[in-house]
């Protein structure tokens, strides 16, 4: 069992090497449509990661807080209307909510020029209607990131509309790796994707709380039994990605005959953990379905 997971570590290390080495390319002027949390997060991240330089990020929004945020974490422009950023960029982000993109999406169309990238991270608006909503002939991918991409530890998926080009397939394979772990799927397996990993953090927020209540439970401080629950995680998702095993073998390893990680993991059947964490995953599919339609 050990060889190949020696092997796909070698091969997910040599995809890595590639990457970075491809991050002396230089994206070009990245716009985001919007300004919220997930526009920051990733415009820090490309910032931070080398992909681009703060003058070359922009950003639009109607919210002035949201404008203000925007500026002040990553220290680059940001503006009330999205003529402006547009203008000045070559890929184009649009980082609204998925209800008020029928708007926007009538006002990019008269905008927008050939040497436009545009990239979508509304959750459940189908590539289809991105593409017919601009025009027809335009170069889409839809992305869905999270927000880990803050500290370099995204998990995204993406999809290629009909015009985008292997080499727009690079740009956004390079830029989502520079801040994470970037994975091409189908785009009708997207709203799987929101409902996993776009979500997915909050769900692994609550699992470290709640561990981190149990180690107070047991006598620990908090700050200690914070830092210990989020690292313990951290290193148990590095152990799957690393090693390639899977995780019901590394649960093995760690389960002794009698000992008190069984007594644990019985526990959590009991309470129904997986239940619930499956459950969790489909009904933020299922929301993202509904976004998509309505």
């Amino acid at each position: 069992m050990l060889i190949p997971a020696i092997k796909r570590l070698i091969l997910n290390r040599a995809r890595y090497q590639q990457l970075l080495k491809d991050r002396s390319m230089h994206a070009g002027r990245i716009g985001f449509i919007g300004a919220g949390k997930m526009a920051t997060a990733l415009a820090k991240g490309f910032i931070s990661a080398g992909c681009c330089s703060v003058a070359d990020v922009s950003a639009s929004d109607v919210v002035p807080a949201a404008r203000e945020h925007f500026a002040a974490e990553t220290k680059a422009s940001a503006a009330s209307g999205n003529a402006e950023v547009v203008a000045k960029s070559d890929i184009v982000f649009l980082a609204v909510k998925p209800q008020n993109m029928a708007a926007v999406l009538a006002e990019l169309k008269h905008l927008l020029e050939p040497r436009h990238l545009v990239v979508s991270i509304a959750a459940g608006i189908t590539l289809t209607t991105i593409e017919s909503d601009l025009g027809g002939n335009r170069r889409v991918v839809r992305v869905m990131p999270n927000t880990p991409c803050l500290v370099n530890a995204s998990a995204s998926g993406y999809a290629l509309g009909t015009a985008a080009t292997a080499e727009d397939d690079h740009t956004v394979e390079w830029l989502l790796s520079a801040v994470g772990l970037a994975m091409k799927v189908p785009e009708h397996l997207l709203n799987a994707v929101t409902g996993l990993s776009g979500s997915g953090p909050a769900f692994v927020y609550q699992i470290i709380e709640a561990l981190s209540d149990g180690g107070v439970r047991v006598g620990l401080p908090r700050d200690v039994a914070t830092r210990l629950a989020a690292q313990t995680l951290f290193g148990a998702a590095k152990m799957v990605l690393e090693t390639g095993e899977h995780p019901g073998q590394l649960k093995d390893a760690v389960t002794s005959p009698g000992g008190t990680t069984i007594a644990g993991l019985h526990a959590l059947e009991q309470g129904g953990l997986r239940a619930s964490l499956m459950n969790a995953v489909v009904a933020a599919t299922q929301r993202a379905i509904e976004l998509g339609k309505s």
